[in-house]
């Protein structure tokens, strides 16, 4: 905890809390909403795997960014989501 802390540059536990708790919200959200998502496109489980993973990492993944910023923002860390976005993304980034 205190290495995750130390690396996040947060000081207290209930702020830690707080970030634990937003990644675990995204991610459940993220799956309700997938699960709508790929509903109004006719995804379905019998659906080729060609077609499902390209469309899941295309849709999806950017589903996960924004709502990671929303609940972010509604849970006042904010900041921290948003310097966490950067340098997540920053990675993707082939130039060096």
């Amino acid at each position: 905890m205190n290495r995750l802390k130390n690396k996040w540059k947060i000081t207290s536990n209930w702020q830690f809390l707080v970030i634990l708790f937003i990644f675990s919200i995204t991610g459940s959200s993220t799956l309700i909403a997938r699960r709508y998502i790929f509903e109004w496109m006719g995804i379905s489980a019998e659906t080729n795997l060609w077609v499902t993973i390209p469309l899941y990492l295309l849709i999806i993944f950017p589903v996960y960014q924004l709502l990671f910023l929303f609940f972010g923002a509604i849970f006042g860390q904010f900041r921290f989501v948003w310097e966490f976005e950067k340098k997540m993304l920053s990675r993707f980034n082939c130039r060096r």
